[in-house]
């Protein structure tokens, strides 16, 4: 009996390797789909966009969570790369800002041919699987970025953008954010107004996955019932296991369920735990509750990574994605509910947007109403000409106080 010490903690160890090799073995043929990495964001703020610039190699890039090798320790074999401009963009540069780091985007396939291949459909995500490349596609993060214009938003998406996220940590004037639930904004649209609603259409006719992640409750069941096509919350966990407003209520989960729609589960350790400090287990914990309220294939992963400050421990960097597969295994996830939370559900997703499409179908052309924008120093040619348009009251009142507000614009 004296030597039996050893034995548990021996037993305990080799079956840790025997579910990470599992996990290996499964991921070698299904790599993991990213919903969400922000290393675009880095890219500008440490290098102003230079990619060649000898320190931004994305080979032997440090002090980030994401560089080439750590991709390919990851098995990671598609990401949707963030597209990202803040707030304080909106209603100044945002389209500009956008139209950057979409550039940078592709800047990176460019350079990196052995590696990226820049898709904008889940047959090509299929082939990169093939190839062993990262099929790297464009989520454009926050409605700001189209300026209020569906014609925008179709000039996006023919750059390359298959997902929008509707809002950021701030209100479009069509949709409300997040921080609408917690009392620090004040809702504008009551979720969708009558434009944001156009937005969603258009985006189920170009075949763009709607993005919920930082939408307010409000506009997330507006969508949910609005739209043709499953949507996903590319980087959001589970509320009931941490009550966060930037995470997903059991009663949204259900309409996850009933739309065959997709949460990607963020790492963020303030969304994991509602503290600064969570773990590799915690983050499990989100993805069985959104499997056991909306089913396993309702589950994806959206790691955040390169766009948090504070990451569980066991999930420091893109590599860790194995480990993360061996725990869902460890719990008894069967190899088909693995497939699923690492590719599966989101090409499911991507397909089901991309056969609700109808390009033969006339765009849509009905602006936001003038006076709907903020009062900044922007034009508004095309409004008093154009009769058909149906201006709301106030709207002239609305252009001249753009005049007097904004005499750079004379």
């Amino acid at each position: 009996m004296w030597a039996s010490w050893w034995f548990w903690p021996l037993v305990a160890v080799c079956t840790a390797d025997q579910f990470r090799d599992t996990a290996e073995r499964i991921m070698q043929s299904t790599p993991v789909i990213d919903g969400h990495n922000d290393l675009p964001w880095q890219l500008l703020k440490l290098f102003n966009n230079q990619l060649q610039d000898p320190r931004a190699n994305l080979t032997s890039l440090v002090h980030t969570h994401t560089n080439i090798p750590k991709l390919r320790a990851g098995f990671v074999g598609a990401q949707f790369w963030s597209a990202y401009t803040p707030c304080d963009t909106q209603n100044k540069d945002a389209v500009k800002r956008t139209l950057e780091q979409i550039d940078v985007i592709h800047r990176m396939c460019w350079l990196y041919p052995e590696t990226f291949l820049c898709v904008t459909d889940s047959t090509g995500i299929r082939q990169a699987f093939r190839e062993g490349k990262v099929a790297s596609l464009v989520g454009v993060e926050g409605g700001h970025s189209i300026d209020s214009s569906l014609g925008v938003l179709r000039a996006l998406y023919h750059l390359g953008m298959r997902y929008l996220t509707l809002t950021h940590s701030c209100n479009t004037p069509w949709a409300d954010n997040w921080l609408v639930d917690t009392g620090v904004d004040e809702a504008r649209s009551q979720g969708l107004s009558l434009f944001g609603q156009s937005v969603v259409k258009e985006m189920n006719r170009l075949g763009i996955i709607i993005d919920l992640a930082h939408a307010s409750m409000a506009t997330m069941k507006a969508v949910l019932q609005l739209s043709k096509a499953p949507v996903v919350f590319s980087h959001s966990s589970a509320y009931s296991v941490c009550q966060h407003r930037r995470n997903v209520p059991d009663d949204v989960l259900q309409l996850v369920k009933q739309t065959g729609s997709l949460v990607m589960v963020n790492f963020y350790s303030d969304y994991v735990s509602c503290r600064a400090e969570a773990n590799l287990s915690q983050v499990a914990d989100h993805l069985d509750h959104i499997k056991k309220v909306a089913g396993a294939g309702a589950v994806g992963l959206g790691g955040d990574y390169d766009g948090v400050s504070r990451l569980p421990s066991g999930l420091k960097d893109v590599s860790k994605y194995p480990d993360l597969a061996a725990e869902l295994l460890r719990r008894q996830w069967t190899e088909a509910e693995v497939k699923g939370v690492l590719a599966d559900n989101l090409l499911r997703v991507f397909e089901a947007v991309e056969q609700a499409s109808s390009h033969t179908q006339a765009p849509g052309e009905e602006p936001i109403p003038l006076g709907q924008l903020e009062a900044s120093c922007r034009t508004s040619y095309g409004y008093s000409g154009a009769p058909s348009l149906h201006l709301q009251p106030g709207t002239l009142l609305a252009s001249l106080a753009l005049l007097v507000l904004c005499p750079c614009c004379l």
